[in-house]
């Protein structure tokens, strides 16, 4: 069975390592190089990019793929539309792999619906605010915060170029970005809020994979209001949050010729 999956995840890249090792031939995608790497050290195909549900459409047919396994971020809305409709395209199976969502049922733990809503409620609330939510949304809270009287905001991200060119294109000062790649400890994040003399910090319910706990506990510990912003909703379909669970799916089902 030949299996296309979205990798760019730590649990993602496990879980092609297991269907790999349970005899399935897997072609893997990631968006970035970095990530490719870690793959490729693994011995893995990778294929490099963002893609289109055209994209997904054309390797599914290419490859002659048998099922879709989505293992990108809960965030990577597009990317799992667009594998979704490109697996509807081809006509073969698509099965969603991701990380059990997160409950928070902490006094200092406020959740809200989208970035722009995060952004707006920090507005209000002003202070020295932490960002952990990533380059790609950062304009949405720069453009509302970076001018607020009394309001410093602090972005912690991955130490990559286009990051900083961002970071640099939004006039986000090199004092106030946290380059550096995680998982972190609670530990360490409460000696990084410490640091900065945090107020404020903003996350994303990315699950226990993405260390979400680690942030929270430590800004609850040190009487940190946190502003959680709840995933996206897509409708998945078949959805598992073990590699267990996608393993045995696979192995129950006949995809000998399926789509073809």
């Amino acid at each position: 069975m030949k299996i296309l999956q979205l990798a760019g995840t730590s649990d993602a890249r496990q879980l092609a390592i297991e269907l790999t090792n349970n005899g399935f031939e897997v072609i893997t995608t990631v968006v970035t190089n970095n990530a490719a790497k870690e793959l490729q050290r693994a011995g893995l195909n990778v294929i490099v990019g963002r893609l289109t549900d055209l994209d997904f459409y054309q390797l599914i047919k290419k490859f002659q793929i048998h099922v879709v396994v989505d293992g990108s971020h809960p965030f990577a809305e597009e990317a799992s539309k667009n594998a979704i409709k490109g697996a509807e395209l081809a006509n073969v199976t698509y099965i969603r792999f991701e990380r059990p969502t997160k409950t928070f049922k902490k006094d200092l733990i406020i959740e809200v619906e989208s970035y722009e809503t995060a952004a707006d409620l920090a507005a209000k609330k002003q202070g020295n605010i932490m960002l952990t939510t990533g380059s790609k949304t950062l304009e949405i809270f720069t453009s509302k915060l970076l001018n607020m009287p009394k309001t410093r905001v602090i972005a912690r991200m991955l130490p990559r170029k286009d990051n900083m060119e961002k970071c640099e294109q939004l006039s986000l000062p090199q004092k106030d970005i946290v380059a550096i790649q995680g998982p972190f400890s609670k530990e360490f994040n409460k000696a990084l809020f410490r640091q900065f003399d945090i107020t404020l910090m903003i996350t994303k319910e990315s699950g226990n994979a993405g260390s979400v706990d680690e942030k929270i506990e430590a800004a609850n510990e040190l009487g940190i209001e946190t502003i959680v912003i709840k995933r996206p909703k897509v409708n998945y379909g078949t959805s598992y949050s073990t590699i267990y669970e996608v393993i045995e799916h696979l192995k129950g089902e006949d995809f000998i010729g399926y789509g073809f």
